[in-house]
């Protein structure tokens, strides 16, 4: 057996049940072992971004790691900024890096490059593959790296003669490091912080967001009068009518410090101290009031769960938490805006939906409109790397293959991995597309206005403008197989979003709307 054989079979052994690819010369020999190993499916992207971000959504939905597989370091260059956003959500990830052999490297061939270092960027497990004998074990080990609390991108680079050459194995699955039992004081030390009578919050990320430590966290919220937020960027969060109601934490400072304000108590369960997603010359970066004591319950490496059950059993033996009503907004009329657009959205999502939010400015109406919809997932922007939404709802989809997906895309961030429609339809996804098309960065607008800068000026106007020449996104989804529509008014909207949810496969419909700024 030569080692790309054992590392397709060493995939399987541990539960790795796809691969998103981007492969080039050096990776071949894995390309041709995946011949022999049909139970782990290769799913081409033609762009490296969309391999990584299709990996992060589908581990964001299993809780299990995909494989992604590159080219070089510079195919592995054209994944980071979707590998930097699975980092930021804690994704497991299983990065397939082909390298020159090893005894090519001395050449300085063109693809040359230092990957190791590139890798490490995003990866928080690397290993270079020095022999084709200990491929399996390397493999093995990346993934109950990957896997293990919390979960992190691990990177293998393997170098064309180790997939090549005969001697190798596969291994059998490593364990995976268990989630850290929190101890019994940091349980009684929170214990005693909601027991003070002072304004307290919870702020959950992680497992925190999710069933059943959602409903565990909305009970102890309901026994103590804390608040319950949750980070800006949640990776998952479970959300609609039936479930604990929680607020996400403003994008903006202003907005953040307002929702904050007063707080003596802020409890982070899986989250991390809330700080500005940039510096202001005027506004600190760390949001919590300076007399607020921020207290860690439990990290994402801990049993998120177990922690909060803990705490339950102390402050809230006998509360229910406050759950959500079912609501839906009214089917709006006339013209078309981000906020109709997001009426339209509450008012038909389906039950069990996985919604991929990168609409950006466009999407502020939309936790508002959708709070009281049927059960469902919100996936979001963890890492602030545009580029994610259709990578995203691609992995969810394939992980989730009995379940609607819709992708909310604002149309710069959807310039950057467009040819994720290739894969939406090359593997019959059901996934709904809308892309908010207001033919601007506005969020770049926005935040001129915000530092006092002038938007009036003719560079600015022609860096953050994408009307010269118009987007059509119409013509770019049928180019790649996709149906698509596009809408102007309200009613045009709900008819085309509603014919595409009954419809299999997917869809995109082209919202256009008015930029904010």
């Amino acid at each position: 057996m030569n080692g790309a054989h054992a590392v397709a079979r060493t995939l399987l052994n541990s539960g790795v049940e796809v691969c998103f690819a981007n492969p080039g010369t050096s990776e071949l020999h894995f390309v041709a072992a995946l011949d022999d190993e049909p139970a782990l499916r290769a799913v081409p992207c033609l762009f490296e971004g969309v391999a990584t971000g299709a990996a992060d959504g589908y581990g964001r939905m299993t809780g299990r790691p995909a494989a992604a597989l590159l080219h070089l370091g510079p195919g592995l260059s054209n994944g980071l900024a979707n590998l930097h956003n699975a980092r930021r959500a804690g994704t497991p990830v299983v990065n397939l890096v082909g390298d020159h052999a090893t005894f090519h490297k001395k050449y300085d061939a063109p693809l040359e490059s230092d990957v190791d270092a590139l890798a490490r960027t995003v990866s928080g497990w690397v290993r270079r593959c020095d022999d084709a004998v200990g491929v399996g074990t390397d493999v093995a080990e990346a993934v109950a790296a990957a896997t293990g609390a919390p979960g992190r991108v691990a990177t293998v680079l393997l170098p064309a003669d180790v997939s090549w050459s005969d001697g190798a194995r596969p291994a059998p699955p490593v364990a995976a490091r268990p989630p850290t039992a929190v101890p019994e004081q940091t349980v009684a030390a929170v214990v005693a912080a909601l027991r003070t009578g002072e304004p307290a919050a919870l702020l959950l990320g992680g497992a925190a967001t999710r069933e059943p430590a959602l409903s565990i966290a909305g009970r102890i919220a309901a026994a103590t009068g804390a608040r319950l937020l949750c980070e800006t960027f949640p990776a998952r969060l479970e959300r609609g009518a039936g479930l604990p109601a929680v607020e996400r934490l403003g994008y903006l400072a202003e907005g953040a410090m307002a929702q904050l304000g007063g707080v003596q108590h802020l409890v982070l369960v899986g989250a991390r101290a809330p700080v500005s997603f940039f510096a202001h010359p005027t506004l600190p970066g760390l949001l919590a009031p300076d007399s607020c004591r921020i207290h860690t319950l439990a990290t994402t490496a801990d049993d998120i769960p177990a922690a909060l059950s803990d705490l339950a059993d102390t402050v809230a033996a006998d509360a229910a938490a406050v759950l959500q009503a079912a609501v839906r907004p009214p089917l709006p009329t006339g013209a078309l805006t981000a906020e109709t657009a997001a009426a339209v959205v509450g008012a038909l999502l389906p039950d069990g939906t996985i919604v991929v939010d990168e609409a950006n400015t466009s999407g502020l109406w939309l936790p508002g409109a959708t709070a009281g919809a049927p059960r469902h997932d919100w996936l979001t922007l963890t890492g602030g790397a545009i580029g994610q939404g259709l990578p995203l709802a691609a992995g969810a989809a394939l992980a989730c293959p009995d379940r609607p997906v819709l992708c909310l895309e604002a149309d710069g961030s959807a310039m950057y991995t467009i040819s994720a429609l290739w894969t939406h339809a090359r593997e019959g996804l059901d996934i709904t597309t809308v892309i908010f098309a207001n033919g601007s960065y506005a969020i770049l607008d926005m935040e001129s206005r915000r530092l006092g800068m002038p938007a009036d000026g003719s560079a600015h106007h022609d860096l953050l403008d994408l009307t010269r020449p118009g987007l059509d996104f119409v013509a770019l989804a049928r180019g790649m197989g996709v149906p698509a529509s596009r809408a102007t008014t309200a009613e045009n909207f709900t008819a085309r979003l509603r014919q595409a949810f009954a419809e299999p496969g997917p869809h995109l419909v082209e919202a256009v709307v008015p930029a904010l700024f």
